[in-house]
């Protein structure tokens, strides 16, 4: 797969110049497993599972023949274990927007698609809803019946739409990652872009440059803004961090938030922060 001259800088290299995986006809054991290694991979987000996790039912079906990838994909994203990872823990909007990740292998395009997928569910139920992606004419001209779905939102290349590639990125957070381990949590990535319609900036995954790989929450707002001192070098430093224990009780956690310090200030909040529970987001000299 073509990706782009600059991959190593955006951090997917890893995608330059790779193929599908697909079940060939006459395939051996070593290619069962490595299909099925990716399957898992693709539609669990890069998710560790265990031993005890995996569809072993699932997996003897399709090592005998009965049920094709396609069918596969299906149960893994009809099973308990794609809904305990992604469907329990997130809100409709970002759930959705993970089955676009891991089943089309691109981020939606407009809000109307997250509109007919949310009428979908509400009208027909959980397994519909997963079926109107599998079922889809997109997932049969990509991938057919044994090609494991992959990061077509990357593949640049003739009659791709540009916004697709821009907002794959909010998406994709880099090859080493997780969909349940982001620093941005539980929340969605696109709905403001969706919403008002406008293109995603595009931010390197993590790993993908040099120093902090992170998209600015646009929603975050410094705490203290006016009344900071800068250091020695006129500079004062932006921290932003997610999932802060708030004061008082219940214990609440803020999906976002930054924070105006100077240099000399820089190491105790950071220590402040990770005391509440916070992960560090990015810091950036301003």
């Amino acid at each position: 797969m073509a990706v782009t001259t600059v991959a190593n800088r955006l951090g997917i290299d890893a995608f330059q110049g790779s193929s599908p995986v697909e079940l060939r006809p006459n395939y051996s054991l070593d290619d069962l497993q490595v299909v099925i290694f990716a399957a898992y991979r693709q539609v669990l987000g890069n998710d560790y599972i265990m031993a005890s996790e995996r569809l072993t039912a699932a997996e003897s079906l399709l090592k005998e023949g009965n049920i094709t990838v396609r069918e596969f994909v299906r149960l893994l994203a009809k099973s308990d274990l794609y809904k305990s990872k992604f469907f329990f823990p997130n809100s409709n909007t970002r759930f959705t927007e993970l089955n676009y990740k891991h089943l089309l292998g691109r981020a939606p395009f407009d809000e109307a698609e997250l509109i007919n997928q949310f009428h979908i569910y509400d009208t027909q139920g959980y397994d519909a809803d997963i079926d109107s992606y599998i079922d889809s004419v997109e997932y049969s001209e990509n991938f057919g019946e044994n090609i494991v779905p992959y990061y077509r939102g990357f593949d640049f290349s003739s009659g791709a739409r540009t916004v697709g590639f821009n907002r794959m990125f909010r998406l994709y957070r880099g090859y080493a990652n997780s969909d349940t381990s982001q620093v941005e949590g539980a929340s969605a990535r696109l709905t403001r872009d969706l919403g008002r319609n406008t293109t995603s900036a595009i931010v390197a995954p993590s790993g993908g440059s040099s120093g902090w790989s992170y998209k600015n929450s646009s929603d975050a707002v410094p705490s203290v803004r006016l009344g900071v001192t800068a250091d020695d070098k006129g500079k004062v430093y932006r921290i932003e961090a997610s999932g802060i224990y708030g004061q008082g009780y219940p214990k609440t956690r803020r999906s976002a938030a930054a924070f105006l310090v100077p240099y000399d200030s820089l190491s105790a909040k950071i220590q402040q922060i990770q005391r509440q529970g916070g992960k560090i987001a990015s810091i950036t000299a301003i």
